[in-house]
């Protein structure tokens, strides 16, 4: 189980999770097609949120006008989905832990599919809001529970690269909605309609294909259900050595008391999830609140709607940044790469608040650099949380984790339009800085080192 005995220098001793006693052949068991099936299923939601928003982004100012409301309302239909996804992480993720996570991974998207159909119909922003929050909520439910199972079926020598590829399909996601949108809504009149409602058909898809995932094998060690692990292990072509080595993990987990929810705030775990809620939240709150009204962002660094070059160049970095940070994950410590990712952003998002009238050619350079190493750093926000908590926790440290950093998102873009019209562009991007700042702090006092440890 991971040890948080973390040193004020935020080195951490990793205790038996972090040493090769405590592996198992489970653990170091060769790639194979599960393994990627598992992953591959659950890049959806991941997908669907960097879709979501990136839809609602492009959507909003043709919908606000059609509709008739104003920029209160744009900040909460903006914030409706990122407030779903807390819902949805935070009781999901607790519940997994509790009834297992393979039943409600199967059935999340039904929620979204119906909700993303149903937005074709909308006549009001109160419907709307209503649709979206439930879209956030079958969104927020797969990602406590897919980077869950994703890290308990994969071993951990793979688990990095497969967790942080999640991350690339938002950003993916993201940008398919970026060049598909403005081609939907330049349609005029209604297409905002068929927008809204073109992701129910993927996500009905996602359903069918979910059919048959079986139980975490780890979970139901966890909960003495040994013979039911036994068959999903060789089931999956696992060996003898794979489902003796399991079997002996239960036994030494059956000495210790089971945890607990509150266990997340106490001793020994309460620095993992203070850093985790605040590393998520520093990264994801310029991300969500920027990107949310990003034509409103860019106007303000001399980039007009009309250029649409910028705008393209833009969403290359963000997706270039996706992919490089496959590789720093893979090749850079956890630790080391959240440090130097916060550094780099708060490099190049503070001249920005400091100068605002700076040059566009200055500024916006700046704004390349930020979107490339944020879209990099955020491939982590995937593969840590799954790595702080043992098993009987780690649904609801990954659901509590994603729920919190969506609540601060849901703040963020609620407030960023409001911001720009009421106190600038300059001491908005000053905000966004000490939120980074924050982040640093946090992680060079508590940031562990999680890589390729044997999970619990």
């Amino acid at each position: 189980m991971p040890q948080s005995k973390t040193s004020s220098s935020g080195s951490e001793n990793p205790g038996p999770s972090g040493s090769e006693e405590a592996a198992t052949a489970f653990d170091d068991a060769p790639l194979n097609r599960f393994h990627l099936r598992i992953t591959a299923l659950t890049f959806c939601a991941n997908y669907s949120d960097g879709y979501e928003l990136g839809i609602i982004s492009i959507a909003l100012p043709l919908i606000a006008r059609q509709l008739g409301f104003g920029s209160v309302w744009e900040g909460l239909l903006g914030a409706a989905a990122l407030i779903g996804i807390f819902l949805g992480s935070v009781v999901v993720g607790w519940g997994a832990d509790r009834i297992g996570r393979q039943r409600l991974y199967t059935y999340n998207f039904l929620l979204i599919s119906v909700a993303s159909a149903a937005e074709f119909f909308v006549t009001g922003p109160t419907q709307l809001f209503v649709l979206r929050l439930l879209i956030g909520i079958g969104i927020g439910a797969d990602y406590a529970l897919g980077p869950t199972l994703v890290a308990e079926f994969v071993p951990r020598r793979y688990r990095g690269g497969l967790l942080a590829s999640l991350t690339v399909m938002w950003t993916v996601g993201y940008v398919v909605a970026f060049f598909l949108g403005n081609w939907v809504v330049g349609l005029g009149g209604e297409a905002w309609r068929w927008l809204l409602a073109s992701s129910s058909l993927p996500a009905l898809a996602v359903v069918l294909l979910r059919l048959g995932v079986p139980e975490s094998p780890r979970w139901l060690v966890a909960r003495g259900h040994l013979e039911r692990a036994r068959a999903v292990v060789r089931r999956l072509g696992g060996n003898e050595d794979a489902v003796a080595s399991l079997v002996a993990h239960a036994h030494t987990a059956a000495e210790r008391p089971r945890a607990r929810y509150r266990d997340l705030f106490g001793p020994e775990y309460w620095r993992r999830t203070a850093f985790g809620v605040i590393f998520y939240n520093a990264q994801v709150v310029p991300y969500f609140a920027i990107y949310t009204f990003l034509p409103l962002v860019l106007a303000k660094i001399g980039v007009g709607e009309e250029d649409t070059t910028s705008d393209g160049i833009l969403n290359l970095f963000l997706l270039g940044g996706s992919v490089a940070g496959l590789w720093f994950v893979a090749k850079m410590t956890r630790r080391g790469l959240t440090i130097w990712s916060f550094v780099v952003l708060i490099a190049a998002l503070a001249p920005m608040a400091v100068w605002p009238d700076a040059p566009k050619a200055l500024l916006f350079p700046l704004f390349l650099v930020f979107t490339f190493t944020m879209s990099a750093a955020v491939n982590l926000d995937q593969v840590y949380p799954a790595e702080l908590f043992p098993t009987d926790l780690r649904s609801s440290g990954v659901g509590l984790l994603n729920g919190m950093s969506r609540i601060g998102s849901a703040i963020g873009t609620f407030l960023l339009p409001l911001s720009l019209d009421h106190i600038g562009f300059s001491p908005t991007m000053l905000a966004l800085t000490v939120v980074l700042a924050i982040g640093l702090a946090a992680s060079v006092a508590w940031a562990p080192e999680t890589k390729n440890v044997a999970l619990d």
